[in-house]
């Protein structure tokens, strides 16, 4: 599995001037709890920075919750976005193998990690209760590889995939289709040796294979 495959595709941001009191309400509207800081350039927005509740909790005196619809205006926070947001990120692409994005978070000790191609955010990849599970799971599993490539061709993958894996005496761990960029997409996770043979299975098949992630 990869990052494209996990992550919120539909980015709510906010920009370094944003008042706090904005960021906050945006929060509480849309219920999300962090907020990718972006700066608008000729070629696109860019990830400059990321902001948290936590932030914006601490910007404000403990009797004023920043959240709260009716809070007296005259006692908000006056700074901006731009005054809290932390700005040295951990990044991750849509192409990461998702047990290195849930590496990279349990490392670090964050709860989110942008995902960004060519410093342009295009997702976000929140800390949920399975992603340090996903991490011990693919530590854990045998020899193999998981492949990831596209299914638009449209027959059985399950069917297609064991029998491939069959013919080469391969196990099937795990097989999971989702979309990717509007394309249907597999992941099949496999156990032996010969998974390099079937690697060539799938291209000759005119499968155009995404990525591949090889445990040892």
């Amino acid at each position: 599995m990869i990052v494209s495959m996990w992550m919120t595709k539909n980015l709510v941001t906010v920009e370094p001037h944003t008042t706090l009191t904005e960021a906050a309400a945006l929060m509480a509207s849309r219920r999300i709890r962090r907020l990718p800081v972006v700066e608008h350039r000729a070629d696109g927005p860019h990830l400059v920075g990321i902001v948290s509740a936590k932030d914006i909790l601490h910007a404000f005196p403990p009797d004023i919750n920043p959240f709260a619809v009716l809070a007296p205006e005259g006692r908000l926070a006056p700074a901006t976005v731009a005054h809290i947001m932390s700005r040295r990120l951990h990044t991750t692409t849509p192409e990461t193998p998702v047990e290195e994005a849930a590496g990279l978070m349990a490392d670090k000790k964050i709860g989110a990690l942008p995902v960004v191609r060519d410093a342009r955010p295009v997702g976000l990849i929140t800390e949920f209760g399975h992603l340090p599970g996903v991490r011990q799971l693919f530590r854990a599993a045998p020899t193999g590889s998981a492949h990831h490539f596209d299914v638009s061709k449209g027959e059985d993958v399950v069917d297609w995939v064991s029998q491939l894996s069959r013919r080469r005496n391969l196990r099937v761990l795990s097989l999971i289709t989702s979309q990717q960029d509007g394309v249907p997409v597999c992941v099949a996770r496999i156990a032996g040796k010969a998974t390099e043979e079937l690697l060539d299975d799938i291209w000759n098949s005119g499968h155009r294979v995404l990525n591949v992630i090889r445990y040892t």
